[in-house]
Protein backbone atom coordinates (compact mmCIF):
# COMPACT_ATOMS: atom_id res chain seq x y z
CA UNK A 1 0.00 0.00 0.00
CA UNK A 2 1.71 3.27 -0.87
CA UNK A 3 1.74 6.04 0.91
CA UNK A 4 -0.63 8.86 0.74
CA UNK A 5 1.49 11.12 -0.57
CA UNK A 6 2.55 8.62 -3.48
CA UNK A 7 -1.46 8.05 -4.16
CA UNK A 8 -3.48 9.96 -7.49
CA UNK A 9 -5.62 11.76 -4.95
CA UNK A 10 -3.06 13.88 -3.73
CA UNK A 11 -1.38 14.35 -7.28
CA UNK A 12 -4.90 15.37 -8.28
CA UNK A 13 -4.89 17.87 -5.49
CA UNK A 14 -1.72 19.13 -6.18
CA UNK A 15 -2.34 19.79 -9.58
CA UNK A 16 -4.77 22.26 -8.66
CA UNK A 17 -2.22 24.10 -6.88
CA UNK A 18 0.77 24.61 -9.54
CA UNK A 19 1.86 21.16 -9.64
CA UNK A 20 1.97 19.02 -13.23
CA UNK A 21 1.82 14.85 -11.79
CA UNK A 22 3.33 12.30 -13.74
CA UNK A 23 2.81 8.98 -12.86
CA UNK A 24 5.44 6.29 -13.81
CA UNK A 25 5.89 2.24 -13.36
CA UNK A 26 9.52 1.51 -13.05
CA UNK A 27 11.52 -1.49 -13.55
CA UNK A 28 14.91 -2.68 -13.21
CA UNK A 29 15.79 -1.35 -16.78
CA UNK A 30 13.11 1.06 -17.66
CA UNK A 31 10.61 3.59 -16.70
CA UNK A 32 6.99 3.36 -18.33
CA UNK A 33 4.79 6.25 -18.11
CA UNK A 34 1.35 5.48 -17.11
CA UNK A 35 -2.12 7.44 -16.02
CA UNK A 36 -1.89 6.24 -12.59
CA UNK A 37 -4.80 3.87 -12.63
CA UNK A 38 -3.00 0.95 -13.47
CA UNK A 39 -1.37 -2.23 -10.86
CA UNK A 40 2.26 -2.62 -10.85
CA UNK A 41 3.72 -5.74 -11.52
CA UNK A 42 5.69 -7.65 -9.05
CA UNK A 43 8.34 -6.37 -10.71
CA UNK A 44 7.70 -2.68 -10.69
CA UNK A 45 7.37 0.33 -8.76
CA UNK A 46 4.54 2.86 -9.04
CA UNK A 47 6.07 5.59 -9.14
CA UNK A 48 4.36 9.66 -8.45
CA UNK A 49 6.27 12.43 -9.25
CA UNK A 50 4.88 16.37 -8.90
CA UNK A 51 6.84 18.80 -11.45
CA UNK A 52 6.78 22.35 -10.84
CA UNK A 53 7.26 25.03 -13.91
CA UNK A 54 8.39 28.54 -13.56
CA UNK A 55 8.44 31.07 -15.70
CA UNK A 56 11.15 34.21 -14.92
CA UNK A 57 11.97 37.01 -17.46
CA UNK A 58 15.17 35.40 -19.09
CA UNK A 59 14.18 32.12 -18.57
CA UNK A 60 12.05 28.90 -17.71
CA UNK A 61 12.66 26.30 -15.69
CA UNK A 62 11.05 23.40 -13.71
CA UNK A 63 11.49 21.35 -10.84
CA UNK A 64 10.18 17.60 -9.70
CA UNK A 65 9.65 16.13 -6.75
CA UNK A 66 8.64 13.01 -5.72
CA UNK A 67 7.17 12.73 -1.98
CA UNK A 68 7.84 9.49 0.53
CA UNK A 69 9.12 7.39 -2.21
CA UNK A 70 10.83 5.45 -3.02
CA UNK A 71 10.52 2.93 -0.04
CA UNK A 72 13.51 1.29 1.62
CA UNK A 73 13.98 -1.09 -0.95
CA UNK A 74 17.56 -1.45 -0.33
CA UNK A 75 18.88 -5.49 -1.30
CA UNK A 76 20.30 -5.58 2.17
CA UNK A 77 16.71 -5.48 3.49
CA UNK A 78 15.38 -2.11 6.12
CA UNK A 79 16.66 -3.37 9.43
CA UNK A 80 20.39 -4.47 7.62
CA UNK A 81 20.26 -0.81 6.20
CA UNK A 82 19.90 0.63 9.26
CA UNK A 83 23.19 -1.73 10.90
CA UNK A 84 25.40 -0.81 8.13
CA UNK A 85 24.86 2.27 7.65
CA UNK A 86 27.68 3.38 4.76
CA UNK A 87 26.64 1.08 2.39
CA UNK A 88 23.03 1.80 2.80
CA UNK A 89 23.74 5.52 2.35
CA UNK A 90 25.54 4.47 -1.15
CA UNK A 91 23.09 1.77 -1.86
CA UNK A 92 20.46 4.90 -1.80
CA UNK A 93 22.59 7.10 -3.57
CA UNK A 94 22.95 4.63 -6.48
CA UNK A 95 18.61 4.11 -6.17
CA UNK A 96 17.82 7.84 -6.53
CA UNK A 97 20.24 8.23 -9.90
CA UNK A 98 18.87 5.31 -11.02
CA UNK A 99 15.48 6.16 -11.07
CA UNK A 100 15.96 10.00 -11.89
CA UNK A 101 17.80 8.78 -14.79
CA UNK A 102 15.15 6.47 -15.94
CA UNK A 103 12.13 9.42 -15.86
CA UNK A 104 14.14 12.18 -16.70
CA UNK A 105 13.57 11.67 -20.37
CA UNK A 106 9.58 12.13 -19.39
CA UNK A 107 10.36 15.61 -17.58
CA UNK A 108 10.36 19.03 -19.09
CA UNK A 109 13.37 20.08 -21.13
CA UNK A 110 14.63 22.73 -18.23
CA UNK A 111 14.04 20.34 -14.90
CA UNK A 112 17.02 21.43 -12.71
CA UNK A 113 16.62 18.37 -10.50
CA UNK A 114 14.32 15.76 -8.93
CA UNK A 115 13.98 15.96 -5.29
CA UNK A 116 13.27 12.55 -3.57
CA UNK A 117 11.76 11.71 -0.13
CA UNK A 118 12.92 8.88 0.87
CA UNK A 119 10.63 6.44 3.08
CA UNK A 120 12.54 5.58 5.49
CA UNK A 121 11.75 5.21 9.44
CA UNK A 122 14.67 5.21 11.53
CA UNK A 123 13.75 4.13 14.75
CA UNK A 124 17.14 5.89 16.86
CA UNK A 125 17.61 9.74 15.95
CA UNK A 126 21.75 8.94 15.88
CA UNK A 127 21.33 6.20 13.04
CA UNK A 128 19.69 8.21 11.01
CA UNK A 129 22.12 11.20 11.59
CA UNK A 130 24.76 8.78 10.72
CA UNK A 131 22.98 8.13 7.55
CA UNK A 132 22.96 11.21 6.20
CA UNK A 133 26.71 12.26 7.72
CA UNK A 134 27.75 9.39 5.26
CA UNK A 135 25.54 10.15 2.18
CA UNK A 136 26.99 13.79 2.49
CA UNK A 137 30.17 12.28 2.46
CA UNK A 138 29.68 10.71 -0.41
CA UNK A 139 28.89 14.22 -2.53
CA UNK A 140 32.56 14.03 -2.48
CA UNK A 141 32.87 11.33 -5.26
CA UNK A 142 29.54 12.63 -7.37
CA UNK A 143 28.19 16.26 -6.59
CA UNK A 144 25.25 15.49 -8.85
CA UNK A 145 23.11 13.71 -6.34
CA UNK A 146 23.12 15.61 -2.56
CA UNK A 147 21.49 16.08 0.44
CA UNK A 148 18.84 18.96 -0.53
CA UNK A 149 19.11 22.84 0.99
CA UNK A 150 15.43 21.94 3.02
CA UNK A 151 13.25 19.42 4.00
CA UNK A 152 10.29 19.46 2.19
CA UNK A 153 8.32 17.14 4.53
CA UNK A 154 9.13 16.97 8.48
CA UNK A 155 12.11 14.66 9.08
CA UNK A 156 10.93 14.06 12.22
CA UNK A 157 7.66 12.33 13.65
CA UNK A 158 5.20 10.33 16.08
CA UNK A 159 3.41 7.08 14.97
CA UNK A 160 0.84 5.68 17.02
CA UNK A 161 0.04 2.33 16.11
CA UNK A 162 -3.91 1.38 16.45
CA UNK A 163 -3.90 -2.38 17.86
CA UNK A 164 -6.33 -3.01 20.08
CA UNK A 165 -9.37 -1.52 21.67
CA UNK A 166 -10.20 2.26 22.57
CA UNK A 167 -9.02 1.33 26.36
CA UNK A 168 -6.12 -0.28 25.46
CA UNK A 169 -4.70 3.00 23.20
CA UNK A 170 -6.15 4.85 26.32
CA UNK A 171 -3.64 3.00 28.18
CA UNK A 172 -0.77 3.75 26.62
CA UNK A 173 -1.05 6.96 26.74
CA UNK A 174 0.43 9.39 29.58
CA UNK A 175 -1.62 9.96 32.45
CA UNK A 176 -1.83 13.26 32.19
CA UNK A 177 -3.32 12.69 28.73
CA UNK A 178 -6.14 10.77 29.58
CA UNK A 179 -6.60 13.44 32.27
CA UNK A 180 -7.28 16.19 30.19
CA UNK A 181 -9.10 14.11 27.44
CA UNK A 182 -11.68 13.79 30.04
CA UNK A 183 -11.09 17.44 31.27
CA UNK A 184 -12.24 18.72 28.37
CA UNK A 185 -15.51 16.39 28.09
CA UNK A 186 -15.84 17.76 31.72
CA UNK A 187 -15.85 20.95 30.82
CA UNK A 188 -18.34 20.75 28.05
CA UNK A 189 -15.74 21.08 25.22
CA UNK A 190 -17.74 19.17 22.75
CA UNK A 191 -16.36 18.21 18.86
CA UNK A 192 -18.04 18.40 15.44
CA UNK A 193 -16.73 16.69 12.17
CA UNK A 194 -17.19 17.78 9.10
CA UNK A 195 -16.69 15.40 5.93
CA UNK A 196 -16.32 16.55 2.41
CA UNK A 197 -19.98 16.98 0.89
CA UNK A 198 -21.18 17.92 4.16
CA UNK A 199 -23.79 20.55 5.09
CA UNK A 200 -22.44 23.26 7.07
CA UNK A 201 -18.43 22.54 5.43
CA UNK A 202 -18.35 25.17 4.37
CA UNK A 203 -19.15 27.72 7.41
CA UNK A 204 -16.55 25.01 9.55
CA UNK A 205 -13.91 25.69 6.75
CA UNK A 206 -14.17 29.48 7.74
CA UNK A 207 -14.09 28.99 11.38
CA UNK A 208 -10.64 26.80 10.89
CA UNK A 209 -9.15 29.12 8.51
CA UNK A 210 -9.70 31.85 11.01
CA UNK A 211 -8.32 29.70 13.84
CA UNK A 212 -5.60 28.88 11.73
CA UNK A 213 -5.13 33.05 11.54
CA UNK A 214 -4.70 33.69 15.35
CA UNK A 215 -2.00 30.59 15.12
CA UNK A 216 0.28 31.89 12.39
CA UNK A 217 -0.03 35.25 14.88
CA UNK A 218 0.78 34.16 17.81
CA UNK A 219 3.23 31.32 16.64
CA UNK A 220 4.84 32.57 13.59
CA UNK A 221 3.55 29.32 11.63
CA UNK A 222 3.16 29.51 7.82
CA UNK A 223 -0.30 28.59 6.50
CA UNK A 224 -2.10 28.69 2.98
CA UNK A 225 -4.87 30.55 1.60
CA UNK A 226 -8.38 29.74 2.65
CA UNK A 227 -8.57 27.87 -1.36
CA UNK A 228 -6.43 25.15 -0.50
CA UNK A 229 -8.29 23.65 2.37
CA UNK A 230 -11.80 24.13 0.18
CA UNK A 231 -9.95 22.52 -3.26
CA UNK A 232 -8.84 19.35 -0.67
CA UNK A 233 -12.38 18.97 0.42
CA UNK A 234 -14.02 19.80 -3.27
CA UNK A 235 -11.86 16.64 -4.29
CA UNK A 236 -12.64 13.97 -1.65
CA UNK A 237 -16.16 14.64 -2.19
CA UNK A 238 -15.58 13.57 -5.94
CA UNK A 239 -13.82 10.41 -4.63
CA UNK A 240 -17.23 9.85 -1.54
CA UNK A 241 -17.99 6.80 -3.41
CA UNK A 242 -15.79 4.53 -1.10
CA UNK A 243 -12.49 5.69 -3.11
CA UNK A 244 -9.59 6.21 -0.46
CA UNK A 245 -8.32 8.92 0.78
CA UNK A 246 -10.98 10.58 2.72
CA UNK A 247 -10.47 13.66 4.66
CA UNK A 248 -12.11 15.31 7.89
CA UNK A 249 -12.31 18.65 9.64
CA UNK A 250 -12.40 18.24 13.37
CA UNK A 251 -13.57 21.24 14.90
CA UNK A 252 -13.65 21.60 19.22
CA UNK A 253 -16.43 23.76 20.83
CA UNK A 254 -17.08 25.37 23.70
CA UNK A 255 -20.49 27.40 24.41
CA UNK A 256 -20.63 29.62 21.58
CA UNK A 257 -16.80 29.66 21.07
CA UNK A 258 -14.50 27.39 18.82
CA UNK A 259 -11.42 26.97 20.28
CA UNK A 260 -9.50 24.57 18.11
CA UNK A 261 -9.60 22.76 15.16
CA UNK A 262 -7.78 19.84 12.43
CA UNK A 263 -7.94 18.13 9.43
CA UNK A 264 -7.19 14.37 9.33
CA UNK A 265 -6.70 12.26 6.17
CA UNK A 266 -8.13 8.49 6.41
CA UNK A 267 -6.42 5.99 3.68
CA UNK A 268 -5.85 1.85 4.25
CA UNK A 269 -2.05 2.36 5.14
CA UNK A 270 -2.59 5.51 7.22
CA UNK A 271 -4.50 8.48 9.44
CA UNK A 272 -2.54 11.50 9.20
CA UNK A 273 -3.00 14.64 11.05
CA UNK A 274 -2.44 17.10 8.27
CA UNK A 275 -3.60 20.91 9.73
CA UNK A 276 -4.08 22.05 13.38
CA UNK A 277 -4.91 25.31 14.60
CA UNK A 278 -5.85 27.12 17.83
CA UNK A 279 -7.52 30.10 19.02
CA UNK A 280 -5.94 31.96 21.96
CA UNK A 281 -9.47 31.81 23.87
CA UNK A 282 -10.21 29.06 26.93
CA UNK A 283 -6.75 26.94 26.31
CA UNK A 284 -7.44 25.53 29.88
CA UNK A 285 -10.32 23.48 28.32
CA UNK A 286 -7.86 21.42 26.80
CA UNK A 287 -9.58 21.30 23.09
CA UNK A 288 -6.53 19.72 21.28
CA UNK A 289 -6.45 16.48 23.27
CA UNK A 290 -10.15 15.37 23.02
CA UNK A 291 -9.80 16.68 19.37
CA UNK A 292 -6.84 14.17 18.42
CA UNK A 293 -8.98 11.73 20.59
CA UNK A 294 -11.52 11.66 18.57
CA UNK A 295 -9.93 11.46 15.58
CA UNK A 296 -7.41 8.61 16.60
CA UNK A 297 -11.10 6.85 17.40
CA UNK A 298 -11.96 7.78 13.88
CA UNK A 299 -9.03 6.26 12.76
CA UNK A 300 -9.46 2.61 14.63
CA UNK A 301 -12.47 2.46 13.44
CA UNK A 302 -11.82 3.03 9.64
CA UNK A 303 -9.44 0.12 9.98
CA UNK A 304 -6.16 2.46 9.76
CA UNK A 305 -3.28 0.53 11.33
CA UNK A 306 -1.40 3.81 12.28
CA UNK A 307 -1.95 7.44 13.16
CA UNK A 308 0.52 9.29 12.09
CA UNK A 309 0.91 12.52 14.02
CA UNK A 310 2.90 14.44 10.86
CA UNK A 311 6.27 15.71 12.49
CA UNK A 312 7.67 16.47 15.41
CA UNK A 313 10.87 18.18 17.00
CA UNK A 314 13.68 15.40 16.78
CA UNK A 315 14.03 15.01 20.53
CA UNK A 316 12.89 15.91 24.29
CA UNK A 317 15.36 19.06 24.14
CA UNK A 318 13.81 21.66 26.56
CA UNK A 319 15.72 24.41 25.07
CA UNK A 320 13.87 23.68 21.64
CA UNK A 321 11.17 26.38 20.63
CA UNK A 322 8.64 23.70 20.14
CA UNK A 323 9.10 21.33 22.80
CA UNK A 324 5.66 21.50 24.10
CA UNK A 325 4.53 20.33 20.67
CA UNK A 326 7.31 17.30 21.33
CA UNK A 327 5.57 16.83 24.77
CA UNK A 328 1.96 17.10 23.04
CA UNK A 329 2.29 14.81 20.62
CA UNK A 330 4.79 12.13 22.06
CA UNK A 331 2.24 12.10 25.06
CA UNK A 332 -0.53 9.60 23.21
CA UNK A 333 1.75 6.87 23.24
CA UNK A 334 2.86 6.68 20.30
CA UNK A 335 6.52 5.87 18.96
CA UNK A 336 8.93 8.93 17.78
CA UNK A 337 10.68 7.84 14.30
CA UNK A 338 13.19 10.10 12.35
CA UNK A 339 13.21 10.23 8.71
CA UNK A 340 16.67 11.21 6.57
CA UNK A 341 14.54 14.02 4.66
CA UNK A 342 15.09 15.41 0.54
CA UNK A 343 17.65 14.31 -1.60
CA UNK A 344 18.24 15.95 -4.94
CA UNK A 345 19.41 14.62 -8.14
CA UNK A 346 20.95 17.51 -9.86
CA UNK A 347 20.31 17.50 -13.84
CA UNK A 348 21.33 20.99 -14.32
CA UNK A 349 24.08 22.11 -12.21
CA UNK A 350 24.89 25.85 -12.34
CA UNK A 351 21.33 26.76 -12.69
CA UNK A 352 20.33 24.07 -9.93
CA UNK A 353 23.58 26.35 -7.22
CA UNK A 354 21.02 29.26 -8.28
CA UNK A 355 17.81 27.88 -6.78
CA UNK A 356 19.40 26.23 -3.85
CA UNK A 357 20.53 29.08 -2.62
CA UNK A 358 17.33 31.37 -2.84
CA UNK A 359 15.19 28.15 -1.68
CA UNK A 360 18.11 28.69 1.66
CA UNK A 361 16.78 31.65 1.89
CA UNK A 362 13.28 31.65 1.77
CA UNK A 363 13.55 28.35 4.54
CA UNK A 364 15.05 30.60 6.71
CA UNK A 365 12.63 33.65 6.49
CA UNK A 366 9.80 31.58 7.03
CA UNK A 367 11.34 28.89 9.44
CA UNK A 368 12.94 30.84 11.71
CA UNK A 369 12.65 34.90 10.91
CA UNK A 370 8.84 35.03 11.32
CA UNK A 371 8.87 32.48 14.45
CA UNK A 372 10.91 34.74 16.12
CA UNK A 373 9.50 38.17 14.86
CA UNK A 374 5.99 35.96 16.48
CA UNK A 375 7.53 34.84 19.85
CA UNK A 376 8.90 38.72 20.20
CA UNK A 377 5.55 40.44 19.62
CA UNK A 378 3.64 36.95 21.95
Amino acid sequence: MERFLQTRFWAQFKSRHGWTPYFFLLNEHEARQTDGLCDCGREETRLTVLVRTFSLRCMKFSIAYIPMAPEADISTGAEALKNQLASGAEALRNQLASAAEKIRPFLPKNTLYVRFDPAMDFLEREKRDEFVYNFIHLEKKNRMVRKAACDIQPPDTVLLPLSGTEEEILSRMKSKWRYNIRLAQKKGVSVQRFSAGDEGLEAALETFFSLFQQTSERDGVQFHQKSYYQDLFSLAAQHKDGCEPQIRLYLAQHETDFLAGIIVLFCRREAVYLYGASGNEKRNCMPAYLLQWTAIKDALQSGCPVYDFYGCPPSDDKNHPMHGLFLFKTGFGGTLVHRPGSFDVILKKNAYMVFRAAEQLRSWYHRKFKKLIARRKA
